[in-house]
């Protein structure tokens, strides 16, 4: 498990990372997932709490940086949307860093704030949102919606509005349709922790937190043996080129701003 932790990660060029928790017992373990610029994903670390706040996910982050990850690199971080992942993101790799709104956990969200006979509607609007073409097009279709629905679903309206830019990321970046469909949502990391729930599925009573790392490490390690590159992965070389021109405009805006 030492070991596992403790891998060197300062010649993997991951230009984007997935993190997510899960839970095993009482505990909750936050798992970081790279990709590589040739779509080859790596188990990056994992670290054991109590919930998925601000300061775990910190201290998972500071963890993988102090193992050499690089710090100043464009980066896409794929995220479900729970605000204690976004705000360590945004602390640790400040501009470097931009977010990418799973677009699944979003559309389930606003669902849940439906009855049964509006949800399939809903479904197929956001979903024809997020195939547009451009930002512009995207966020229209979806302001459209939220203002349709605020009147007798203002849960679901205001659900749709919050972090509306975030799932617009990858329509930003201009990623092409296998790649994008790989990164709309969260599913590779969730696929990697199904596994770590069927390693474990046996365990009854989890005796503390050193326990439920260390299967959750075994875990990992079974799935990394199945890895295959993401879908998509021959794009990643725009995604690549989309994410540096976006992000390196934005410092120099703010150079401008600054001057």
């Amino acid at each position: 498990m030492e070991k596992f932790l403790s891998r060197d990660l300062s010649e993997l060029d991951l230009p984007v990372m997935m993190l997510d928790g899960t839970g095993m017992g009482d505990h909750v373990l936050v798992v970081a997932l790279g990709i590589d610029a040739k779509g080859h994903k790596h188990v990056l670390g994992v670290t054991e709490g109590s919930t998925e706040s601000e300061q775990v996910c910190r201290g998972l982050l500071r963890q993988l940086i102090e193992r050499g990850l690089v710090l100043e690199r464009a980066r896409l971080f794929v995220i479900d949307g729970g605000k204690g992942l976004r705000k360590a993101i945004k602390s640790m790799f400040g501009s470097w860093a931009l977010i990418g709104r799973c677009q699944v956990h979003k559309l389930r969200n606003v669902l849940d704030h439906l009855p049964q006979g509006k949800k399939a509607w809903v479904r197929a609007a956001m979903n024809r949102a997020w195939s547009q073409d451009t930002v512009g097009k995207a966020r229209g279709k979806l302001n459209e919606l939220a203002d349709q629905l605020e009147g007798q679903h203002p849960g679901a309206s205001a659900s749709i509005r919050e972090g509306l830019e975030e799932t617009l990321t990858l329509i930003a970046l201009g990623v092409g349709p296998a790649l994008s469909k790989t990164l709309r949502s969260t599913n590779p990391i969730e696929n990697l922790q199904g596994t770590l729930k069927r390693v474990s599925r046996n365990v009854k009573r989890w005796r503390g937190g050193s326990m439920a790392l260390r299967w959750a490490v075994t875990g990992l390690l079974v799935a990394e043996k199945k890895f295959r590159r993401v879908k998509g992965f021959r794009e990643m070389p725009h995604l690549i080129a989309a994410l540096e021109a976006m992000i390196g405009s934005e410092s120099l805006d703010r150079k401008e701003r600054i001057a």
